[in-house]
This record gives C-alpha cells, structure tokens and sequence, in this order.
C-alpha cells in the first residue's frame, strides 16, 4: 500500500533558483497524508521552505501495531507474524487462542531479551522464567527473584514487562494489521474475554491484598512470615456436586452435569 509522505525543508537556495532539491538539508517535519495521491517531486512553498511529496509503497499506510513494532524490535524474524496467522487460523486441535498466542509472543521476547544480553538458558527455563513473571499463583518473593535473575543478566525487566502484550492486542495486530480473518469466530473468544476480566480483578485483589500485607508487618502492626497468597474463586455445581476454580470451570467448558447425561 503506498503512502503520501510530505516533508517541510528550510530552504537554502534563492527563491529564483530552478531546481530545490540540491540545496535541502534534513527535513524538519514530515506529515503523513493517509489516502492521498501525487507524484513524487519538489514544490516550493516560499523563498524559505520547500515541501517535497513522496511516495512509500512499504506499507505505511497500515494500521500500527505494537506486536508489529516488537517483532522488528526484538528481531523475531519476518515469519514469526506468519506463524501466529497460521496458528490462530488453523483448524481443529491445532488453532491456537489469541491467549495462547499471547503467552507464545511474550515468551518469545523474553528469550529475546535473554539472547540479546548475552544469557544463555537451558530446556524449559523461558517458561519457567515466563510464569514466575506473570501467574497469579506465584508469591512476591518468587517473582522478585525471577526478576533478580534477569537483572543480573542484564534485562530491563521493566522494559520487557511493559512490552509484554495481551490478547487484543494479538487480536488487533491479525485482523486489523494483517487482515486476518477466522470463519468461525467459536465461542472460546467470549470465553476468553470472560477469563481475562476474571484474571484482571483477581490479579488487582492479590495486589492490594499482598502490599496490605505487606506494609502492615513493615510497620510491625501484623505478625506475619514469608507468606504466600492465594486468591481462588470456586464454582460448586449444587446438580452434579462438581468443584471447580472458576477459570478451569470456563476453560473446560462446564461441570460434570452434561457428562453425566
């Protein structure tokens, strides 16, 4: 897709001269015009500043994306944006949810970040290394040292953590920015959507939770050890007497009620 690109140069040149362009230095804006059409070429505004419009047939014009941006930064390669269409495209037992591939992207920026600083890592450490950093059952002190590991290998683990992305934007990034498309759009999105609200406030609640606590034993208004917090929300199907955590009950789909039928 071609992009209009319009550049504003101070001009060096009298305003007599008949060619612009050798005296332009560096512009000092450039304006994207989205939709626009022109032929590439110089046009003098004033004896003072010059506008030049060009054409970038790259791809401008496409939606930005911060998956898009990560996979050029971290280098993940030219197919790895393939991988993930195909992935979320395919069919059966072999698809995978925008949430699995959230989690595949951001594992693969974390060994992106470990190769880039020179760490080496052995069979199933990303994972390991991945989980401390963002399950929920994890305690703070698990996590500080996962983060403490990273560190002294030399990862901005902030940075890394704020690149991480979610499943919308997985989701934006296929079908906005590649244009992607799945047929079926299956139940296991809204469930998805259901999961991730659930997740969000019970990772809220063990923050809040977890720094009360915290900061109570700091001030010695609480007795309190090395603690480890869990935050569970259960579903007792009173019908078939099945007990699951919330989350597991959505991602298997219900009880036992339709089994036992």
């Amino acid at each position: 897709m071609k992009q209009i690109f319009v550049d504003v140069y101070s001009r060096t040149l009298s305003a007599d001269s008949p060619d612009p362009a050798p005296g332009l230095a560096a512009p000092a804006v450039r304006v994207a015009c989205p939709g626009a059409s022109a032929r590439s070429g110089v046009y003098i505004f004033s004896s003072r500043h010059v506008v030049r419009m060009t054409e970038d047939a790259s791809g401008g014009g496409r939606t930005s994306s911060k998956v898009a941006r990560l996979i050029e930064e971290y280098d993940l390669g030219d197919t790895f944006g393939d991988e993930l269409e195909r992935r979320w495209t395919a069919d059966g037992d072999e698809r995978e949810s925008l949430r699995d591939l959230a989690d595949r992207f951001n594992r693969r920026l974390l060994e992106a970040a470990l190769l880039s600083a020179g760490a080496s890592t052995v069979d199933g450490e990303i994972d390991n290394l991945y989980r401390l950093l963002t399950a929920d059952d994890v305690s703070s002190g698990m996590r500080t040292e996962a983060r403490a590991r990273l560190e002294r290998e030399g990862v901005d683990v902030d940075g890394l953590e704020s690149d991480f992305v979610t499943y919308q934007a997985i989701r934006s990034y296929l079908t906005e920015y590649r244009d992607a498309e799945y047929e079926r759009p299956s139940d296991s999105e809204q469930i998805e959507s259901v999961v991730d609200t659930i997740q969000r406030l019970r990772s809220r609640l063990r923050s809040i939770t977890e720094g009360s606590l915290e900061r109570l034993r700091s001030t010695d208004r609480l007795a309190l050890g090395t603690f480890r917090l869990f935050v569970d929300v259960d579903v007792l199907c009173e019908d078939c007497g099945a007990q699951y955590g919330v989350v597991e009950l959505l991602e298997r789909g219900g009880c036992d009620c339709e089994r036992d039928d």
